[in-house]
């Protein structure tokens, strides 16, 4: 068993739920926050567990403690989230990839693992590319990036290329037709691998996507596991009223 399979300590799950709430601004800053007692009753904790996640929230620069003052948030000023419309998601992946930042973690050729063969349709053990990517903007890390493509669809451009460019646009490039993509949204708790390349405590809450980007022919040509810090990256989607129900607005052809 590894570090990111045992179960998150009490103080630290308490700790992750009163981060959210400063970074979200639920405490005014001008006002203390509720005792330990009181957060200790309301979590349903011991107050040794509260004073725990509080100090770990001092540590991270996130509250005060005054004594005989009582606690204070200090939400950090909320950067602008990088942006991801679903709506023409190829050319805003693009976009995207374009003006933000990459560094290049992994790059290799290895064998297929049996789920990322069954992605790309490929036999288990059959070459792919695989690479690992972290984007910043603005100078800080909020995507981490894990691409498996086929051999023959990766020999059509070199690690410098990928550490450049975005990997849409390298596809492109190198001939292939990107026809659609289809991908899917979750969430996911950081490990100890991710963590410190997007600058978040383990366990920390992460967006989880997964998108297959297919060719004209249906041919699945990128495989990718992405992970976003929610409070740098954001999904947005435009819905019209089809009777009772709402449907994913249609991008213009």
């Amino acid at each position: 068993m590894n570090a990111a399979d045992l179960p998150l300590p009490l103080y630290h799950r308490v700790y992750l739920v009163l981060r959210q709430l400063v970074v979200e601004g639920k405490f005014p800053p001008e006002a203390p926050m509720p005792g330990e007692h009181e957060l200790a009753a309301e979590h349903g904790v011991s107050r040794i567990t509260v004073r725990r996640a509080l100090q770990m929230l001092e540590r991270d620069g996130l509250v005060s403690r005054r004594r005989g003052a009582g606690t204070y948030a200090r939400p950090p000023a909320a950067p602008e989230p990088v942006r991801d419309n679903l709506r023409g998601l190829i050319e805003n992946l693009l976009a995207m990839g374009l003006r933000t930042k990459v560094r290049l973690i992994e790059f290799d050729y290895v064998p297929a693992t049996p789920d990322i063969a069954a992605v790309l349709g490929v036999p288990t053990g059959e070459v792919v590319q695989r690479s690992v990517r972290v984007r910043s903007a603005r100078g800080t890390p909020f995507s981490h990036l894990t691409a498996c493509i086929p051999e023959d669809v990766g020999r059509g451009f070199r690690r410098e290329d990928l550490a450049e460019k975005p990997l849409l646009a390298l596809l492109e490039a190198s001939g292939q037709k990107i026809a659609r993509a289809e991908q899917t949204i979750s969430a996911k708790l950081a490990d100890a691998t991710v963590a410190p390349l997007l600058a978040v405590d383990v366990g920390a809450a992460l967006l989880w996507v997964r998108r297959q980007v297919c060719d004209p022919a249906g041919r699945v040509i990128e495989a990718l596991e992405a992970l976003y810090r929610p409070d740098m990256y954001a999904y947005q989607i435009g819905l019209v009223r089809d009777g009772a129900m709402w449907s994913p607005e249609r991008a213009e052809a």
